[in-house]
């Protein structure tokens, strides 16, 4: 038994809790962890926090996805589901229980994209946002386009040199965007509602170069489709190559098999415009000519 004259550390039970996480939170390699496993006991609260155990066969550990977090999710998580996460360590002090504080999450296999996709087509399908009645006609010579694409890849290359080469007198403002990543679906739909407050633009073209399914899958995502069926600009999908076809193609007013085939949807050749014009004027003139000075 202890005497009141030790020099013994007693902690009070928050001490310790408080100390063990403040130590946790000094690890670097803690706190940006990737963890693989699965999905078991997820709780969905009305709070939109995700709680949920990850497992595998030998262990498993608690997790928590914060709401700002979980509404960047590219699929819908569910129990029984093989996840790649991103995450902290760190201890909830009420329980002293240690718990992984989760960023990211990547399906892993292609299995539940798949089933992911059909879900959200069937339900987005069922509320009618990809009725031909929604879709607004493209114009026929477009002035201003508005370009949601990244900076740094082919697509934006490949369609300015298309849009200039067709129609060298057009304007073309960039709204740029993440098209891959956690981060992609946001900056997408704020790409397309930034063009939408821009005001006189006259088609949006949508525009990522090719990928495999979880490459792409930010064009999957109810945010991205469904701000592009609320666009009131006509909005033309070149995403990846002929035969990827994602949930925003669905939703757009019109579907290109690739950015550089958007591109030439949107606007005619100046050339041939040009030159079928002066054919026209030719045969009105002698038309004209035949009247006044008939045979």
């Amino acid at each position: 038994m202890l005497s009141r004259s030790s020099h013994i550390k007693c902690w009070q039970v928050s001490e310790l809790n408080a100390y063990l996480k403040e130590l946790l939170a000094s690890n670097p390699f803690l706190s940006n962890l990737w963890v693989k496993g699965e999905i078991s006991n997820l709780r969905k609260p009305a709070s939109g926090h995700l709680y949920f155990t990850l497992k595998d066969r030998q262990g498993s550990v608690r997790a928590v996805m914060f709401r700002s977090r979980a509404v960047r999710l590219p699929v819908p998580l569910r129990d029984g589901m093989e996840v790649l996460l991103r995450a902290s360590l760190s201890i909830y002090e009420r329980d002293g229980v240690y718990q992984l504080y989760v960023e990211e999450v990547q399906p892993i296999g292609a299995g539940d994209l798949h089933r992911a996709f059909q879900i959200l087509k069937e339900q987005l399908e069922k509320e009618g946002l990809f009725s031909p009645e929604r879709k607004i006609k493209l114009p026929l010579l477009p002035r201003r386009i508005g370009l949601v694409t990244s900076l740094t890849g082919a697509a934006i290359r490949d369609v300015l040199t298309i849009l200039f080469k067709r129609f060298p007198y057009l304007q073309v403002i960039v709204s740029p965007a993440q098209v891959q990543g956690v981060e992609a679906p946001e900056t997408i739909v704020n790409a397309i509602r930034q063009l939408n407050r821009y005001g006189d633009i006259d088609v949006i073209i949508v525009a990522r170069g090719g990928g495999s399914l979880e490459e792409l899958w930010a064009f999957n995502t109810e945010p991205v489709s469904r701000a592009i069926a609320e666009s009131a600009i006509p909005v033309v999908t070149g995403v990846g190559h002929e035969t990827d076809f994602t949930i925003a193609d669905l939703a757009a007013d019109l579907r290109a098999a690739t950015p550089s085939a958007a591109a030439a949807l949107v606007v005619p050749d100046y050339y041939q415009e040009q030159s079928r014009l002066d054919g026209l004027l030719k045969r009105a003139g002698h038309r004209i000519l035949n009247v006044i000075s008939p045979k």
